[in-house]
């Protein structure tokens, strides 16, 4: 009884948390934001916004006057993308 209680405790967190995520889709972490753009300007990027879709993170950016969309897995590896 005790032992089923327990893992019922443990397992709440993580299913909220799922939720929680769902809630979040299109929106990247602060955290990632600030590396990806200190990487980006590094490379001569100016960064405007940043979406995720598709399991990935999508950034616009604009270098030597045109924009451009790039695409970086959860590693923060750019990533070939095709749009549908």
């Amino acid at each position: 009884m005790i032992r089923k209680i327990a893992v019922a405790a443990l397992a709440l967190p993580m299913l909220t948390s799922s939720v929680a995520l769902a809630e979040e889709e299109g929106k990247v972490d602060a955290a990632v934001q600030e590396k990806l753009t200190a990487q980006l300007v590094a490379e001569g990027y100016e960064v405007r916004q940043f979406k995720s879709e598709d399991g990935l993170i999508e950034v616009y950016v604009v270098k030597d006057g045109k924009m451009q969309e790039l695409w970086f897995d959860a590693d923060l590896k750019q990533v070939e993308h095709e749009e549908d």
